[in-house]
């Protein structure tokens, strides 16, 4: 059985999060442990990191991953933007480990000059060095393949293998799938034979071995668009049938696969419950996808 969750809000401090995720009947759990449109980030107390992690020990919600910053970008050309980026990468990665969380969930990076292979290079440097600052550290990156919209890098899968090929091949590194990225990259995952092909594809040039983590969302967009446009399951361009193999297939089974579709997210609906009613729908619409044995 897979490991079903959703990336949840850490309104209010970061154990609200694990209580909302008890609440949502998840069972792993994505997190930001900042602002993930900000640079500067708050320092976590540790009275709030001794109770994040009480609170999942004692529901035993995992794994559980972070998302770093949409603004980090290891490819970027200006040095002080490549600086500022692995300065909050390296913190992003001090706030993960503190609070014991199993991996950190990255958008590889833009180049926004030169070509890809110098972007793809640059990524790796960047995490080369970071994780050399950190040899005893527990929490793995997770490069997450993208849709590939723009000067995007990550969403062939050949990107992947080569930051990972430039990194000697280290086992802290794995990889996060996302199902609407997949699909608007252009590999087709609707049809039986395309989800075949697609994870033949993946293993014989990444290998299954470094997938860490899901991302289950439906896409508002179609195969090969390059547009990252989440949509409720069932209700996009995937349909049903790419959820119900991946619930099944028992290659991935234990792995957690966590929503990132959109919230309704209303001021009442924060102050009355910390369940969202699409959260709840979606998980309940994969659950009935899983086949009884």
């Amino acid at each position: 059985m897979p490991r079903l969750g959703a990336h949840l809000s850490i309104a209010g401090g970061l154990p609200r999060a694990v209580d909302r995720a008890k609440a949502s009947r998840c069972e792993a759990l994505q997190i930001f442990t900042k602002s993930a449109g900000q640079w500067r980030a708050r320092p976590l107390p540790q009275e709030e990191i001794d109770l994040f992690r009480r609170r999942v020990t004692e529901t035993g919600i995992g794994p559980v991953v972070a998302h770093n910053s949409y603004l980090i970008n290891l490819a970027a050309a200006l040095p002080s933007l490549r600086q500022q980026s692995i300065e909050s990468l390296r913190e992003e990665l001090a706030r993960a480990e503190a609070l014991g969380l199993d991996g950190l969930v990255m958008h590889p990076g833009s180049y926004t000059s030169g070509t890809e292979h110098d972007g793809l290079r640059m990524i790796a440097d960047g995490l080369a060095r970071l994780l050399d600052e950190r040899p005893d550290g527990r929490t793995q990156i997770l490069l997450e393949h993208t849709a590939g919209q723009g000067t995007n890098l990550g969403h062939r899968f050949e990107h992947l293998a080569e930051i990972i090929d430039r990194l000697g091949g280290t086992p802290r590194v794995g990889i996060c799938l996302d199902t609407c990225h997949v699909l608007t990259a252009g590999y087709d995952i609707c049809t039986e034979e395309g989800y075949r092909q697609t994870f033949e594809a993946f293993d014989r040039i990444v290998g299954l071995d470094r997938i860490r983590v899901f991302h289950l969302n439906d896409s508002k967009k179609p195969c090969g668009s390059r547009v990252d446009r989440h949509e409720h399951i069932g209700k996009g361009c995937l349909g049903l049938e790419p959820f119900r193999r991946l619930l099944n297939d028992a290659r991935f089974s234990g792995l957690p696969m966590l929503l990132e579709t959109p919230k309704l997210e209303t001021p009442e609906s924060r102050r009355t419950s910390d369940v969202d009613p699409w959260d709840a729908r979606n998980l309940r619409t994969l659950r009935r996808l899983i086949a009884k044995v």
